[in-house]
C-alpha cells in the first residue's frame, strides 16, 4: 500500500505544471531570414506571446503555448511587409496568427532539449521538433526573489509546407523555400 501511494504521489507531482516563466519582450526576438534570388533578406515578428512552463527536472510538466501576430511582420520595408500580409503569402486577414503548442520535451544533452509540438500557419498544422538551448540562469539583480533564464531556438522550415507564397511571387526561383528561424528569449520567474 505504501508503494502504491508512492507511485500515485510521484505521478501527481510529474503531472503538475512546471515553473511558469514570463517573457521579457524588450530582450526577446523572433527573427527569420529567407533568400530573395541570391540575397538573404532578414525580418522579424514584433508581436508575440504565450505561456511557458519549463523545468529541467519536470519535463513532463513542461509546456509551451505560443502565438505570433502575423501583422507584426517587419522586414524594414513597408511595401514588402504589406505584401507578406497579403493572400500571396501569409494572408493575415484570413489567418491572423501563427501558433505553436508543445506535446513533449526531451533532454538531448547538457542544456539542450527537443520540444515536439504542432506548428500552425496559414491554416496548415504540422508536427515539428524544435531544438531548445538553455543559455543559462541567474538571480535577477533588479528583482529580489526572482530568476532570469535565457533560451534560444535555431531551426529552419520549408515555407511551401504551409502554403506561404503562391503564384509567381512565391516561385522558388525568386523566393527560397527554406526559412531560417532564430528565436532568442529572456524569461523571468519567481524562485
Amino acid at each position: 500500500m505504501i508503494v502504491a501511494f508512492g507511485i500515485v504521489l510521484s505521478q501527481s507531482v510529474s503531472a503538475q505544471s512546471a515553473k511558469s516563466w514570463n517573457i521579457d519582450k524588450s530582450h526577446s526576438s523572433i527573427a527569420f531570414s529567407i533568400d530573395h534570388f541570391f540575397s538573404a533578406v532578414p525580418g522579424k515578428f514584433k508581436d508575440f506571446g504565450g505561456t511557458i512552463h519549463f523545468d529541467p527536472d519536470n519535463l513532463k510538466g513542461s509546456s509551451v503555448d505560443f502565438i505570433i501576430q502575423v501583422k507584426s511582420v517587419d522586414t524594414d520595408e513597408a511595401d514588402r511587409d504589406s505584401h507578406l500580409q497579403s493572400p500571396d503569402f501569409f494572408d493575415a486577414a484570413t489567418y491572423p496568427v501563427i501558433t505553436f503548442k508543445s506535446q513533449s520535451f526531451t533532454k538531448t544533452s547538457e542544456n539542450m532539449y527537443v520540444v515536439k509540438g504542432t506548428l500552425t500557419m496559414r491554416g496548415t498544422s504540422k508536427e515539428v521538433e524544435l531544438p531548445l538551448k538553455v543559455k543559462g540562469t541567474v538571480d535577477n539583480p533588479w528583482k529580489e526573489g526572482s530568476v532570469i533564464m535565457g533560451i534560444s531556438i535555431d531551426t529552419a522550415l520549408d515555407r511551401t509546407d504551409y502554403g506561404v507564397g503562391t503564384g509567381s511571387w512565391g516561385a522558388t526561383a525568386v523566393v527560397g523555400d527554406e526559412v531560417i528561424i532564430r528565436i532568442n528569449m529572456e524569461l523571468d520567474a519567481p524562485k
